[in-house]
């Protein structure tokens, strides 16, 4: 079958590392499904597969993807849910210190087919297509739980999300107005900033800027660019989600600032089947969709990934079997 996949991870060039082309067709164990792909979004993870990061040589050749959308061997439409729990996993999958990601253990979503315990397969209703689907798992999903279980956030309040046109970003803009939140928004061009407005940010400003007031709740996924102004922009008692850290993980922890103000830092990372049902809930409700920057045929996966290695995309870039 065609597919997205790495073989030899490359630290300083992700992209000479992409390769396109044919993989085995997967296999189906005992309690697994089989899912023929319609879309698959691309993430950042991908990205840090590329570079090799979690994900060691003697697990290569892997399939890239984390998350997708499809069909059922029934003809279903379905949505997967990436977080692969172990065995006998009981409560919140994202707890698991054995779970993982489609991509990491298991072979990636981008390409024709592919596997998932089927318990990791969600209805997909008819009014998302599979292209807006495919957003959801990952970066849709992460943002949903950074709002809700994480914020410390119990009704409406001030919300800062740190570069807006990402993907986990743009979506914490969105479902932060949907979750009645006051949402503020940092970019680093006009372009991006109006985009963030688009989103439904009621402010959008530089990077770094000084706000007029500060902020109950900040969502970062950009790390060491952006740390500084997150910590400084919290009000005391305050909670910074931190999701990702594509700038750079290793900031200056100003544990001064933490200390003293009485800041809770919170690590996220994806979210629970019944999380993602919940979102898949409020986007009909709502009439909320994801916002689709592209959608490329896995032939041209390497110009949607050069995309999201610029930071040239508003929303999510999809790929297409």
């Amino acid at each position: 079958m065609h597919a997205v996949y790495v073989e030899q991870a490359d630290p300083t060039d992700p992209l000479a590392a992409l390769r396109i082309g044919e993989r085995p067709d997967p296999t189906v164990p005992e309690g697994w499904a089989r899912v023929k792909v319609e879309a698959a979004a691309i993430n950042h993870h991908d990205v840090w597969s590329l570079r090799g990061v979690g994900l060691p040589a003697d697990r290569m050749p892997m399939i890239l993807g984390t998350d997708a959308s499809g069909l059922a061997e029934d003809g279903r439409p379905v949505i997967v849910h990436s977080v692969i729990s172990t065995p006998g996993w009981i409560g919140d999958e994202t707890y698991d210190p054995k779970r993982s990601l489609l991509s990491e253990l298991h072979q990636g979503t981008q390409a024709e087919y592919v596997t998932v315990p089927a318990s990791n397969l969600v209805a997909r209703p008819a009014f998302l297509s599979p292209e807006e689907a495919a957003c959801l798992p990952t970066a849709w999903l992460t943002a949903y739980r950074m709002l809700t279980h994480d914020s410390g956030l119990s009704g409406p309040g001030t919300v800062l999300v740190q570069g807006a046109s990402g993907g986990v970003a743009s979506a914490a803009i969105a479902l932060g107005k949907a979750l009645g939140h006051r949402v503020w928004a940092t970019a680093r061009t006009e372009a991006k900033r109006e985009f963030a407005l688009e989103q439904g940010a009621d402010a959008a400003y530089e990077t770094g800027s000084r706000l007029p007031e500060r902020v109950d709740a900040v969502i970062e996924t950009v790390g060491e660019a952006t740390w500084s102004h997150s910590l400084k922009s919290l009000r005391p008692g305050g909670t910074v989600v931190v999701c990702g850290a594509t700038s750079g993980p290793n900031p200056s922890a100003d544990l001064n600032r933490v200390f003293f103000l009485q800041l809770r830092v919170i690590g996220s990372t994806m979210g629970t089947r019944q999380e993602l049902g919940e979102l898949i809930e409020l986007l009909g409700r709502t009439g909320l969709r994801p916002r689709v920057d592209r959608v490329l045929p896995l032939d041209a996966a390497r110009d949607g990934y050069a995309a999201v290695l610029e930071g040239e995309m508003l929303g999510k870039v999809v790929l297409r079997p």
